[in-house]
């Protein structure tokens, strides 16, 4: 459906898009003179070490006091303790009801401390946030004096801000107001689609009972299939031109850069996919469009998923959580939204064969420019996503740094972190080794069928990571097995040839990966340490909420830790729901990469399914060494792929032979039509 062909179905049924969106005005128009203005203080402090520390300090065996040494670590209690329930009980007690904040204050050096008061009184607001400040100083005298620290070594706050002159918080009360009209307007678009579909499905209704039998089979016979209404020019509507447009958005803009005020949730390819959505819900309401028969599997998972999500936000609704919980529980259901329009716009939106593998197809070589750019970034030392700059859109992280492990800078390209990077072209790489060997791309040179996997497979070691390491291991070992033998030790020959250049052309790269590994079967990484620790550090939170969880993207860093696991993040999150909803979307791309295998009838089709079930086995892996979900384009590859599978096997079921059954043990007299050969699909 194109955007002409919207506006008129909105001129068509203004008299239901015309009241809610007036309505939605009225109501927004109503919240800003009913809802008061909230008003906000904030006062800052600083934390001071005793005049003690001029001479040895003692030492007290615990880090509260730390004197003579960092006070950071003082700060995080500090902060922690008056974030907590207790406390919150206690300055309740002392007058203060307004919601309040606790943290580091932005962009200090050194421990300081700053903390805000909001509320619809002026004058209380003042008030609370002064008693909110001398709450703070007692409060750390306690902590101390419950660590036995000797008076004269105590750590003291220093007002360094004083309370603030409550200033109006005009925003949040205008992001009130224009929810309530986007409510309005989006509630009058989506029935105004509603009633075109019901009105035209009840005139074809109509025109049918009119028709004689006759008639009505032989415009069968002639109309194109259910779901597959054509364009003008011929070509079935899908959803391949969009899905090619969230490609690109984000593939080239970095994943740090997005819209003020969402967070990392708010990219540009993001908003895209759901604006996707509403064009899918759009033209699937108007009939325009229908699922191809096959492909539910995918959309039932992510059912699940959603019921997970949803009762994880519930359950972070009914407990205590911080400001920050909230907001980030929100960007978690903006999230899974967008992760709900891949897998509808991919398995119910591309309506044929061939145009699923021009969506694959663009998804490989969008990559591979992806992985060239890596090159860049590891042989200049450098990031070029330091350099790109779009108007409108801010960075969601405070800096951009490049990483280095031992001697190499880590590359990372568009992406958030070189091990997004690496889990991305891991998944990508099964693709594009199949699009190489798939006889329908023959005719083409050797460097537009091959230089994807160079790029792909070049960058993974780049990256410097055990993560791209096992997922290069894991497509060698699911792919390289079912190959025939002379193609099978061909590949081995080149996979020794080409360590044998990262030995030649990057010095020193190899014996780091190798090093790299050692330490961890030895346990003797930094990193595998941490990741050790965080097992048990884990556990209270999920005792607390094993079934449910937190909510969806509430276990920010900020407040908590890096999980460094998707697995122990889901479960923390979502609870034990979500994390049989993330093993069931894992075990989906499993089963859809077996089941294209078994019933493919050549062997293009059964790499094809190889390639699924290793792309879906490198998510899996994958996931148990960082929190893959939280990082944009992962996250974005992984439900297409997942989604692409089910449209492939829906596909490639209905084109299969029918088996036989002890009613009729021999095939039909009449063979079905052959299928016709696949063409070259358009880049």
């Amino acid at each position: 459906m194109t955007i002409g062909e919207i506006g008129a179905v909105l001129r068509r049924r203004w008299y239901v898009m015309a009241p809610l969106a007036v309505l939605g005005l009225l109501a927004g128009l109503h919240l800003y003179r009913s809802v008061p203005v909230s008003y906000q203080s904030q006062s800052s402090v600083a934390l001071l070490d005793s005049t003690a520390v001029a001479e040895l300090a003692p030492a007290f065996g615990n880090p509260l006091s730390n004197a003579g040494g960092s006070l950071v670590v003082t700060a995080d209690v500090l902060i922690r303790t008056l974030s907590g329930t207790d406390a919150a009980r206690a300055l309740h007690g002392l007058g203060v009801t307004d919601p309040y904040a606790v943290g580091f204050a932005a962009n200090a050096s050194g421990p300081m401390l700053t903390l805000t008061v909001t509320g619809t009184d002026r004058a209380k607001v003042l008030a609370e946030t002064s008693t909110l400040t001398t709450f703070a100083g007692e409060q750390l005298n306690a902590l101390q004096a419950a660590a036995e620290v000797q008076p004269a070594y105590f750590v003291q706050t220093a007002p360094v801000v004083l309370p603030q002159t409550p200033v109006p918080q005009l925003k949040s009360r205008y992001q009130q107001v224009l929810a309530v009209v986007i409510l309005g307007t989006t509630a009058g678009f989506a029935l105004s689609f509603v009633t075109e579909g019901l009105l035209v499905a009840r005139r074809r209704r109509r025109e049918a009972a009119a028709k004689a039998a006759a008639v009505a089979e032989a415009a069968v016979a002639v109309r194109p299939a259910r779901g597959l209404r054509r364009r003008p020019g011929g070509r079935p509507i899908d959803a391949v031109a969009l899905l090619s447009g969230y490609l690109a958005l984000a593939f080239f803009i970095p994943s740090n850069l997005t819209l003020p005020g969402m967070g990392g949730v708010g990219t540009p390819a993001n908003v895209f996919a759901i604006l996707g959505l509403f064009w899918y819900l759009a033209t699937w309401t108007t009939g325009r469009i229908r699922p191809a028969p096959g492909t539910r599997l995918p959309r039932v998972v992510m059912c699940l998923l959603t019921l997970s999500v949803l009762a994880s936000y519930l359950a972070n609704a009914t407990r205590g959580s911080t400001h920050k919980e909230v907001l980030g529980a929100d960007r978690g259901l903006i999230g899974l939204l967008v992760w709900i329009s891949l897998v509808v716009l991919v398995s119910a939106g591309v309506q044929g064969r061939d145009r699923l593998d021009v969506l694959l197809r663009r998804t490989v070589v969008m990559g591979a420019v992806v992985a060239a750019i890596g090159y860049y970034d590891f042989f200049t030392a450098t990031n070029i996503a330091e350099r790109i700059t779009v108007p409108g859109l801010r960075s969601s992280v405070a800096q951009i740094t490049t990483l280095d492990r031992g001697a190499f800078t880590r590359p990372r390209s568009t992406t958030a972190q070189p091990l997004e990077f690496g889990g991305m072209l891991a998944l990508l790489l099964p693709f594009a080794v199949q699009q190489a060997f798939d006889p329908v791309r023959r005719h083409l040179s050797g460097w537009r069928r091959w230089g994807p996997v160079v790029l792909m497979g070049g960058a993974l070691p780049l990256t410097v990571s055990r993560t791209s390491i096992i997922g290069a291991l894991i497509v060698v070992l699911v792919m390289v097995p079912r190959w025939k033998p002379e193609r099978r030790w061909a590949a081995l020959g080149l996979l020794l040839g080409a360590v044998a250049c990262f030995k030649v052309i990057v010095p020193g790269l190899i014996g780091t990966i190798t090093t790299l590994f050692g330490s961890f079967l030895s346990n003797s990484d930094s990193s595998t340490q941490a990741r050790t620790v965080k097992y048990s550090a884990i556990v209270p939170y999920l005792d607390e909420r094993p079934l449910f969880g937190r909510g969806l993207g509430t276990f920010v860093p900020e407040l908590y830790f890096f999980t460094d696991n998707q697995y122990m993040l889901t479960l923390a999150e979502t609870g034990l729901l979500g994390l049989i909803a993330l093993l069931a979307l894992f075990l989906t791309g499993i089963h859809h990469g077996g089941a294209i295998r078994r019933l493919a009838r050549d062997e293009s089709d059964r790499e094809l399914g190889q390639a699924f079930f290793a792309s879906a086995l490198v998510a899996l892996v994958s996931s148990a060494t960082f929190d893959a979900l939280s990082f944009p384009m992962f996250a974005g590859m992984f439900f297409l792929t997942i989604a692409a599978g089910g449209s492939y096997l829906g596909f490639i079921r209905r084109a299969a032979p029918k088996p036989r059954t002890v009613e009729s043990p021999c095939p039909p007299v009449s063979p079905s039509p052959p299928v016709p050969p696949r063409v070259p699909a358009a880049r």
